[in-house]
Parts: structure tokens; sequence; C-alpha cells
């Protein structure tokens, strides 16, 4: 197939657009809200969320009909390149994760009733959500083993489990549950997604679990996004209408949101590793050691040029894998295989670019003083987000090697190959060696 890489001039105008707002509006408001809570930080982002409205950037993962415009995934992956740089920039274009993703389910899965209830209000930031699938005691990877249960009893679904990871839980409106409705159904047909409001009966919001890049969580995240929260169901009961889709849809409406949200993923890592990139450039003609600058050392130039060429590959990965769902579909094979290549190839590069430039810059890449080392903490995350890469490995090889048949011999042994070419050829080679000198 012929790819394109061309990108129209009024889409460029726009990303110049998105990259000026970034790195001169969006990166210095990251600092500008410490310390306050989230009340006072919508406060704060409200009219740089309108300007992005205005220009019509926002929401840009969802189609006119449901309220966001339709880019298509390789105009996104373009624009989330660029977001990528801030990790505020997604919430000021209204294309944050976990909105984006449930905002991607609602659309596929919603009656019209449940999209005025719960799409529209997302959409318009006027709510916020939160998705609600991994379990402490059962491996996220494999949603087939969640065991929190959802029964229905007369008119409402009784749901009752534990689930940690679910981000921005502690501050959010909704949460989308996954929950098994029949045990004893086929793996993939056993499971359901439910709205459940997330401050009701039997929603206990247990704590925002520390990690990387919040060691010391606790309390400190419950007032704000950016949580992990640990939340459990104890009798927790919702009306019917709260069911998305049929109870056995759970499985395929996770997949509506996973696949572009891992493009849009990929392609914020692509912004963060080239910020990163950027300020190894800066340091390394800034700073001399044994009276040279360190980009005429040796060693720090492969760093650089090393860096430089992993960045555009993985690049390049993300927006063919981009290309190829536009082309033909999120489901597709090729788009499957790809888009799993890109989960475990970028945030590899991220954080091997991210470790670099902590390098460059000697101790003051280690401290708070520079965005790196926050960097390298959130990014790490990403080699189990979404599913860990070894998942992601595992079906790429399983892709490649399907319809391949066993054979006795390989069929590249010299040998045998050898003799095929004097079946087809020896006759010819016998002629010329007996008339060419």
């Amino acid at each position: 197939m012929a790819w394109d890489f061309s990108t129209d001039p009024d889409f460029e105008a726009d990303l110049g657009w998105v990259r000026r707002f970034v790195d001169d509006t969006i990166l210095p408001l990251e600092l500008a809200g410490e310390g306050l809570n989230q009340r006072q930080l919508d406060a704060l982002w409200a009219p740089f969320k309108q300007q992005v409205k205005e220009r019509g950037l926002w929401a840009a993962h969802l189609p006119p009909a449901h309220g966001g415009c339709g880019m298509g995934q390789l105009r996104l992956a373009l624009l989330h390149e660029v977001l990528g740089r801030s990790v505020l920039a997604p919430e000021i274009f209204g294309c944050q994760a976990p909105d984006s993703g449930n905002a991607e389910l609602l659309a596929a899965g919603a009656n019209a009733e449940q999209a005025r209830r719960w799409l529209e209000p997302l959409l318009a930031g006027h709510v916020r959500s939160t998705f609600a699938l991994t379990e402490p005691h059962n491996s996220g990877s494999d949603p087939t083993g969640i065991t929190t249960r959802c029964e229905r009893e007369g008119e409402e679904w009784v749901i009752n489990g534990h689930k940690w990871f679910a981000s921005n839980a502690s501050v959010s409106d909704f949460m989308i549950v996954m929950a098994v409705t029949d045990p004893e159904a086929p793996p993939h047909r056993r499971a359901a997604m439910l709205v459940v409001p997330c401050r009701h009966p039997g929603v206990v919001l247990v704590r925002d679990v520390g990690s990387m890049h919040h060691p010391l969580a606790g309390d400190a995240l419950m007032d704000r996004i950016g949580g992990h929260t640990e939340v459990r169901f104890e009798n927790c009961r919702v009306p019917l209408d709260h069911l998305i889709g049929a109870p056995g849809d759970g499985f395929v409406l996770a997949q509506k949101r996973l696949g572009g949200g891992r493009i849009h993923h990929a392609m914020r890592c692509i912004g963060q590793a080239d910020r990163a990139l950027e300020m190894m450039l800066e340091r390394a003609v800034s700073r001399d050691t044994r009276d040279r600058p360190l980009a005429k050392q040796q060693l720090v130039q492969e760093m650089i040029a090393e860096s430089s060429a992993e960045l555009e590959m993985a690049r390049l990965l993300v927006l063919r894998a981009a290309w190829r769902m536009d082309q033909q579909g999120d489901y597709s094979r090729e788009a499957r295989s790809e888009i799993a290549m890109v989960k475990f190839v970028v945030p590899r590069t991220l954080l091997t670019i991210i470790d670099r430039a902590i390098q460059v810059h000697g101790a003051l890449g280690y401290t708070t003083d520079m965005p790196l080392e926050e960097m390298y903490r959130v990014a790490r995350a990403l080699r189990i987000a979404d599913g860990a890469d070894e998942v992601h490995k595992q079906t790429v090889a399983r892709e490649l090697t399907r319809g391949m048949a066993a054979v006795a011999e390989p069929s590249e042994y010299v040998p045998a190959r050898r003799r095929r070419a004097g079946e087809l050829f020896g006759e010819r080679v016998r002629e010329i060696r007996a008339t060419v000198s």
C-alpha cells in the first residue's frame, strides 16, 4: 500500500498553533497550579480550555456526531505528539485519560438516553470519569480473570468486588466498572460494563495508591486528578439502565477504548521523548568537560545520535499503526499487530532517551530542579498500563506465526537450495562452461 507522509497545510497550521500554545502557555501553567485543589485547578484551567474549543480542537478523539472533531487516528496521533510534551495538555484539550477512552466506550455502546446522561456532559468537560477494571489480586493484563461480580436483583444490579488503579476515582463523578455477570459463560462473554456514581452507597474509596509517580499518595491526591484509587464495592446497587450494552459486551466495549488509546499514549510518549532529547541537546552544547563541550565528546555524540534515530523509528511505527487503523479499521489483524508493537516499543524508547538525558545532565538531571526525573517515573508505568509489554509481545509473535507451517527441512537450507539451483539452471551453466572461456 502507498503511504502518504504529507500533512495538509490547514492541519499543519493547527499543529503549529498547538505547539506554541503547549510550550508558551500550558507548560508554565503546570507549575502555576502547584498546591491547588481540583476545584481551584478547574477554575484556573477553564479559560484555556475555552481557547481550545474556539480553535475547534476540543475532544478531537470522537466524531462530530458525538461532539468531537472526527480527525481520524493519523491526525490524532500527530496532535497527541505535541500534547505529549506536557502532562497537562491532554486535560486542556479535552482528550485526557481515562475520560477519552470512556467517551469512546460510551459512544460505541450507550443508547441515546445514556449518551445524553453521561457522554454529553463528559465531552463538554462538565464531569470527570474513571475506568475500573484492574483488581489487586488478579492479572490486569488478562481481564478474563476478574472476579468483581454484578448480579441482577429485581430492577437493580448489585456489584461486589475490589478494584484498584481506578484513576481519578477520588475526584470523578462516575466510573465505568467492568464486572462479571455470568461466570459460566465463555471467557470473553462473562463481563459487562456499568456506570456507577463515585459517591454512591456501596462504593468505598479506600485510598489513592502510592506509586513511582506519587510515592506518598495516601490522602495527598484525594482532592485532585492524577491518583490511582483503590475501590471496594459492597452490595453497591445501581438501576438496570446503568448497564452499557448487553451483559456479555464487556470485552468488546473494552477494546473500543483501548486500540486508539494505545496510539494516543504512544504519541504522547513521542512528544515526551522529543522534549527529553531537546534538553539533552541543550545541555550538550552548554556544558563543558575537559575544556570541550559535551557535544564534542564521542560518547555524548553517540547518545544523541542513538536517541534521535530511535525516536524517529518509534514515531514512524506509531504513525503507520495510526494510518493502518484509518485505512483498515481498529480491529484488522494488521492493525492489532502494529498497535501491539507500538505498545511495547515506544515506552521502552522513551525511558531510554530520558535516561540518557539524565546522564548528560549529571547530578542536575537526577534532581527535581529538572523535569527529567518525574518524566522517567511517569513513563515507567506505560510498560504495564493497558497490558504489560510481555502480553503485547505475545500478540505480535502469535500474529506473525499464524499460518506458518512446520517443515522437516528449513526452506533456506543451503544444500537443498543448491540442488534446486542445479535443477533449474544446471544445463545452462554447463553450456556456459563449455562455450565461454
